[in-house]
């Protein structure tokens, strides 16, 4: 970036430019009097950077500033990581290479955005109009992922009535030490939701900056969980601090919940700007435990807020059997080098909403399922399974190894009104998926709108395309009826074919597909071999129209 003071070419000396802008402010001030109206200048966000444990190395390739504050960026197996809160108002975004070398390519993701960059030598500088969850690749360093965080602007206080601080007496929980806490929060956990029933309310959970060593921890009715800034919940693995949930035959390990809720609780939030970890491969060399690290399980009226799930073993977020949940604001950072390690798998619920977010890893950071009575991740569950019904998927980014956007595999129970809208797929094997693998209900009215199919890298049981609709037969067969595809750009169609592949007995009907456009062209695809769809079998009812 270039000081007000630096010449210009055809600007002339300092004191010229100085000279020009003070002309400019005076032909301004006469265009306001003469009603004479002219641009507005946007203002700028504020800029939270949020403090980042010791825990977390600093990148060794960037570092960042926004509207001129410094930004830690922490290196992160497969990409690098920055978050931060900006409030109402533009952000001026410069991400330098440490070694100084210069520039010589980037990209910025979401492309939709149209965000165009300058360079000046090591240093990419960008304007991006409002918080945005965003992508960077500068030439021969890893992606760099800038989480922009809309201001908080519910943050409790730190102590007071119905505020259970875990570092405050009677906890006194001590982060940054090893030591296991678990005790000290769930006293306060089980403080807070007695308190919060006491006076119809949450009673509210205040965790400060550290990093807390925890066992499994369990939330009650009518509490509130709060992570500051820098607040990061950790697991270990070490068996004896865990109890045994479920099972994963496909990875071959027992798993836990780091945090669930207790059976027909209601009115439970988490919210912050804190982190979930689940501490990634270190956490299975002790016991090769794996964990969720959120089960909302037979609850109703829970939300999550703002949160970060970080490296966790197997399916991070697993809302079962759960009805009116929402999760805005969520960052789902997951590893390349570790599978099934989905981001947030909505199961066997009712009345679900993902709203902005980002989630990252090698297995389906988004995707719905229904499963049978005694399935092997959560045997330990009583009750029977149950049908899946209105969850939307809004404003998300997605970047994984396997589908960008995925209804299925399991499919025991009924899966309905299922959405995804507004989406990008950063990179994926698979941009859009309906894989009814799994079981013999019927999956219906299904929604994929606004997707944005940046890149298809990776291949996936031999698919590398944008669309991948089958139908399998390995638990039974199962109809899919009634799939809407609309306002689809795909930059890169991958390398090989479209497919809707039903089976006699479960076809997939009732498909229709609209506006979507291919690479290289402007307008909405008309027929299958303009769409690359040409693999198909057992189908019905296919439209396309521009």
């Amino acid at each position: 970036m270039r000081s007000p003071l630096t010449p210009i070419a055809g600007a002339g000396s300092p004191l010229h430019r100085r000279l020009a802008l003070v002309l400019t402010a005076l032909l301004l001030g006469v265009a306001g009097l003469l009603g004479i109206p002219h641009p507005a200048q946007a203002a700028a966000g504020s800029v939270t950077a949020y403090p980042v444990p010791s825990i977390y190395p600093a990148s060794a390739d960037y570092k960042l500033t926004v509207n001129g504050t410094s930004v830690p960026v922490t290196k992160y197996t497969g990409y690098d990581i920055a978050q931060l809160a900006l409030g109402t108002g533009t952000a001026t975004i410069s991400v330098t290479k440490l070694n100084n070398t210069a520039i010589g390519a980037y990209s910025i993701s979401p492309q939709k955005l149209g965000i165009a960059g300058t360079v000046n030598g090591p240093t990419l500088t960008f304007t991006v109009q409002n918080d945005e969850y965003l992508i960077v690749k500068l030439d021969g360093r890893p992606n760099l992922v800038i989480a922009a965080d809309p201001a908080e602007t519910n943050r409790p206080a730190t102590g007071g009535t119905g505020i259970f601080n875990v570092q405050s007496a009677p906890y006194s929980a001590q982060p940054n030490t090893g030591a296991y806490t678990t005790t000290a929060f769930q006293t306060a956990l089980n403080d807070a939701a007695a308190y919060g029933s006491a006076n119809a309310t949450q009673g509210i959970v205040y965790v400060p900056a550290g990093v807390y060593t925890l066992g499994n921890l369990y939330l009650r009715s009518n509490l509130a969980l709060y992570l500051a800034p820098g607040a990061v919940l950790r697991y270990t693995g070490e068996a004896a601090h865990y109890v045994v949930t479920g099972h994963k035959n496909s990875q071959g390990r027992d798993l836990t919940w780091l945090i669930s809720t207790r059976y027909s609780s209601t009115n439970i939030k988490i919210y912050g700007r804190g982190i979930i970890d689940g501490n990634g491969q270190a956490a299975l060399a002790p016991s090769n435990l794996g964990v969720n690290l959120l089960a909302p399980i037979y609850t109703s009226g829970f939300a999550v807020d703002g949160i970060t799930f970080r490296e966790s073993s197997s399916w991070a977020v697993i809302p079962l059997r759960s009805s009116d949940l929402t999760f805005r604001d969520i960052k789902l950072f997951n590893r390349f080098d570790m599978g099934e390690n989905d981001g947030i798998d909505v199961m066997e619920s009712t009345n679900v909403t993902v709203d902005h977010a980002i989630g990252i890893g090698l297995d389906d950071p988004f995707s719905t399922k229904t499963w049978p009575a005694g399935a092997d991740i959560y045997n330990s569950v009583p009750g029977t399974p149950r049908p899946l019904d209105d969850v939307t998927f809004n404003d998300l980014v997605s970047w994984t190894y396997c589908y960008g956007v995925k209804v299925g595999q399991g499919v025991y129970e009924p899966q309905n009104k299922v959405t995804f809208q507004h989406v990008v797929v950063h990179d994926a094997a698979v941009g859009i998926g309906v894989h009814h693998k799994y079981g013999t209900a019927a999956a219906t009215n299904l929604k994929f709108d606004d997707i944005d199919i940046e890149r298809l890298s990776f291949s996936n049981d031999g698919n590398r395309t944008w669309l991948a609709m089958m139908t399998g037969n390995t638990a039974g067969i199962g109809p899919v009826t009634g799939v809407t595809i609309s306002n689809v750009r795909v930059r890169n169609a991958g390398t090989t074919a479209a497919r809707i592949n039903g089976l006699p007995g479960a076809p997939i009907s009732d498909i229709n597909l609209s506006h979507v456009v291919m690479p290289g062209s402007t307008t909405g695809a008309t027929t299958p071999a303009q769409l690359n769809l040409t693999n198909l079998s057992d189908y019905g009812g296919l439209t396309i129209t521009p």
